[in-house]
Order: C-alpha cells, then sequence, then structure tokens
C-alpha cells in the first residue's frame, strides 16, 4: 500500500510561484506514474500533470508553460512547479500513483494523498 503526502500549498497572489511536493512510502517509480489533479468543491476533479516511469510528462491545456512535473528517485519524492500563477489556479491539489496515468485508472486503481489548498488571489 503505497501513501502519498503532499505538501507546499499555501496562499500567493496572481502571477507568483509555489512549489508542491509528494513523498511516497515507498520506491515505485519503475512501474507507477504520478500525477497531480486538482479539485475545488463542488466541481470535477481534472487532471494538471502527470509523469510516467519512462520520464513522460504531460500537462492538461490550461497549466501548459507554467507548470513543470518532476521527480527526484533518491528522495521518492514528485514535485509540482507552478509559476505565473492565476487566480483561476485556486483549488485543492492532490498527488495520486497508479499503473496507468489516465484519471480514470487513477480514480478507479490508484494511490491518492489528502490533498493541499492552493490559493491565488
Amino acid at each position: 500500500h503505497v501513501q502519498l503526502v503532499e505538501s507546499g500549498g499555501g496562499s500567493v497572489q496572481a502571477g507568483g510561484s509555489l512549489r508542491l511536493s509528494c513523498v511516497a512510502s515507498e520506491h515505485t517509480y519503475s512501474s507507477y506514474c504520478f500525477g497531480w489533479f486538482r479539485q475545488e468543491p463542488g466541481k470535477e476533479r481534472e487532471e494538471v500533470a502527470t509523469i510516467d516511469s519512462d520520464g513522460t510528462t504531460r500537462y492538461s491545456d490550461p497549466v501548459k508553460g507554467r507548470f513543470t512535473i518532476s521527480k527526484d528517485h533518491a528522495k521518492d519524492t514528485i514535485y509540482l512547479e507552478m509559476n505565473s500563477l492565476k487566480p483561476e489556479d485556486t483549488s485543492i491539489y492532490y498527488c495520486a500513483a497508479a499503473w496507468g496515468c489516465a484519471l480514470q485508472i487513477m480514480t478507479a486503481d490508484g494511490y491518492w494523498g489528502q490533498g493541499t489548498q492552493v490559493t491565488v488571489s
């Protein structure tokens, strides 16, 4: 059972930056896709960025060019660097891991962290 713990959320002004971290309880890089997703109360969860076991990254259109997902093998940590933040980026951000990168797979068969709040004003 993989446990994921996010940190790094907070409040920032528009145009600012934040870096989110997600620490995995065990070494899963060899076979898991990791992703960052976000969800506001009453709205559907949406994909932000994913990084597959081979390092392939994918970004949703709203964050492309502003956010960067990366992983540090030595620290078992996934990062989401967020730059040029906009008020519409305000949400709860979740880290997840599963055998596939699609949101449907993450939702049905993935491991999820508790979420971290990001507020952009």
